[in-house]
């Protein structure tokens, strides 16, 4: 199950958030958010520009964002990262995000799907999977020299891909930790009626 937007859609986050709840109805845990990429080159900092406005969007809410500006992740560091997450929330819902190429076409499209990311798999790089879910952003077109159509990305369409991702992500995440509230707030109603 594969969702996609155009950065130019101003429908954009809303089609996130709704792709986000048929792919998740629930989640468990307090909710884990993996920004992949590096603040080295425009094109692959998707993840920690994204990442950077989660935390400010989600500050003093129980969810972790991991990969910012300030602290990125990059593709090869994914391993470590699973460990780190396995070990400290095992039971948490994983929402992936990273940059990504396609064909011409596909570029400025957000795609959301229910499958693990996998990091650098445009570059041909064989690394580990991370997430329940991803967000990917395509931002250049696949070629031999993928580096290169990177590092000519324009900055504005990732700032606008991050801004979109973090707005749709921002929202799902609140609403998902609302409506948890309230389910138990009405489970708690319900046991000292029954009980």
């Amino acid at each position: 199950m594969e969702y996609s937007f155009n950065v130019y859609n101003s429908l954009a986050p809303s089609g996130e958030v709704l792709a986000l709840k048929k792919i998740l109805p629930e989640i468990n845990g307090a909710p884990v958010i993996v920004c992949i990429g590096s603040d080295l080159s425009v094109g692959d900092s998707l993840g920690p520009v994204t990442g950077t406005k989660l935390k400010e969007k989600l500050k003093g809410l129980n969810v972790y964002v991991y990969g910012t500006l300030s602290k990125p992740i990059t593709a090869h560091e994914i391993k470590y990262t699973n460990q780190f997450i396995q070990n400290t929330h095992p039971d948490s819902t994983v929402i992936a995000i990273d940059a990504a190429v396609g064909t011409a076409g596909d570029i400025g499209l957000i795609k959301v799907a229910k499958r693990a990311l996998k990091p650098g798999s445009g570059a041909n790089k064989r690394l580990a999977k991370v997430g329940d879910v991803s967000v990917m952003g395509i931002v250049a077109e696949k070629s031999l020299f993928n580096y290169s159509l990177f590092s000519s990305t324009r900055l504005n369409m990732v700032y606008k891909m991050a801004e979109i991702i973090s707005e749709g992500i921002a929202t799902f995440i609140i609403d998902a930790l609302q409506s948890a509230r309230l389910k138990a707030g009405a489970d708690a109603v319900l046991k000292q009626v029954n009980g």
